[in-house]
């Protein structure tokens, strides 16, 4: 009897173990399918694995996410790779000579980076890289609108973008974009580039799906296949290969004083080094005036949830093999950072309070901006006249105008301060 009995609770037992595994089993496959209801347009999912590092929470992942889509922001995102670019055999075009390469190279020219205060010194603006001169600028842009496109494949970040291969070998980004705002942004931030100077941004031109076109017929059926819409504008920017990350300089984070005339740390550098940080200047100040969040902003914000975020590469900025800085993915800036500018603001506040030296040149130009109160219309006369889609993809509104005219009158004040505070040494 007592064999019987011992028989039945082990059966017993043995079928209440594989009621709790199926009911455990069927609650994992649930939570897994909704856990893939977060998906980013083409599929992949905002949860693709338990991450290491749950704390880098930026907005990054939100700019490819539909509004209905995104998630609360209390929950904790992974960071999505949306800048990733393949390795190419297509390298960085530098216009500048062998000699000033060698000088670049060699150790600190004797005499102070900074003069006048609160500019970088003469000797090291001439040995900064020419970068994408306006010359080659204007000779790839007028080559690339007439080139045949061949090949539509992924590459270029998010999967609303597409590395094209031309019909002669060269590559291009197609950014087709979620929204206008995004391709219109990259372009006007191109432009604005331009007007200030600044020659790290790839060359840019717009273009008109059309699959029956000379241009885009080799590719109709990819076109098709992404669901692209006929007649949309979308931006070609030079692909760059052979370029690596870049990690915010010391100078820059959170725990230094900032960039300014006083850091002893100046008087150590090489001239490598200082070539860069003036690169970084320029950024941003650039980033400042078209309120692109979507690079070193975005990491200051993180780092409320990952205190290293820093340390890693910064959003949407790679370099050459010989240290010259890219700005990519634009997309942010000017229109989408403008809306959304009340999120954003305190932060931007905060990384250029973080920097009291500037590029003489591009800040003239800023000067002249504001002194003369157009760049709404410098900037719409530079767009029209070199982009003959500029009527089809559209210009700022006035709002968004005078934002800029604003934030460029505000750049203009910061200057003045910090050549108040540091003209004495």
């Amino acid at each position: 009897m007592r064999a019987v009995s011992a028989n039945f609770f082990a059966l017993l037992f043995m079928c209440a173990f594989a009621s709790v595994f199926y009911v455990w089993s069927s609650l994992e496959n649930r939570l897994e399918r909704h856990k893939r209801r977060f998906s980013v347009p083409g599929g992949g999912s905002l949860y693709p694995s338990l991450p290491v590092d749950l704390s880098a929470k930026t907005f990054r992942a939100l700019l490819a996410v539909p509004a209905g889509q995104r998630p609360h922001l209390g929950g904790r995102l992974e960071a999505l790779n949306l800048t990733g670019i393949p390795v190419g055999s297509r390298d960085y075009h530098v216009n500048g000579d062998n000699k000033r390469s060698t000088q670049r190279e060699g150790p600190v020219k004797l005499g102070s980076p900074v003069e006048d205060g609160i500019f970088w010194s003469e000797w090291l603006e001439d040995l900064l890289p020419a970068g994408f001169t306006e010359k080659y600028a204007q000779t790839w842009r007028e080559s690339a609108r007439t080139r045949r496109i061949v090949k539509l494949e992924s590459g270029c970040g998010r999967i609303s973008n597409q590395l094209a291969t031309f019909a002669d070998g060269t590559k291009a980004c197609v950014r087709y974009g979620i929204n206008a705002d995004q391709v219109q942004g990259e372009t006007l931030t191109y432009y604005l580039a331009t007007l200030l100077g600044i020659t790290n941004l790839p060359p840019l031109i717009l273009s008109q799906l059309n699959t029956y076109s000379e241009q885009w017929a080799a590719v109709r059926t990819r076109i098709d296949g992404l669901q692209w819409s006929d007649r949309a504008v979308v931006s070609l920017t030079e692909w760059v290969s052979n370029l690596t990350g870049v990690v915010t300089p010391a100078p820059l984070r959170q725990e230094s004083s900032g960039l300014h005339p006083a850091l002893e740390e100046l008087r150590n550098k090489s001239t490598v080094e200082l070539l860069e940080l003036m690169q970084w200047t320029d950024l941003i100040i650039f980033d400042y005036l078209t309120a692109n969040f979507d690079r070193l902003v975005s990491n200051l914000f993180s780092l409320q949830w990952d205190s290293r975020v820093m340390e890693r590469d910064t959003n949407n900025l790679l370099k050459t093999p010989s240290g010259d800085l890219v700005f990519i993915d634009n997309e942010a800036g000017l229109v989408h950072g403008f809306r959304v500018l009340n999120m954003w603001e305190k932060y931007h506040n905060t990384v250029l309070s973080s920097v009291c030296v500037f590029r003489k040149r591009t800040m003239q130009r800023v000067a002249e901006l504001h002194r003369r109160k157009d760049a709404r219309k410098r900037l719409l006369e530079l767009y029209r006249d070199s982009e003959p889609l500029s009527l089809e993809l559209g210009f700022l509104s006035d709002e968004h105008a005078g934002v800029l005219q604003e934030r460029i009158d505000r750049l203009y004040k910061h200057i003045l301060y910090c050549k108040g505070k540091y003209s004495q040494l």
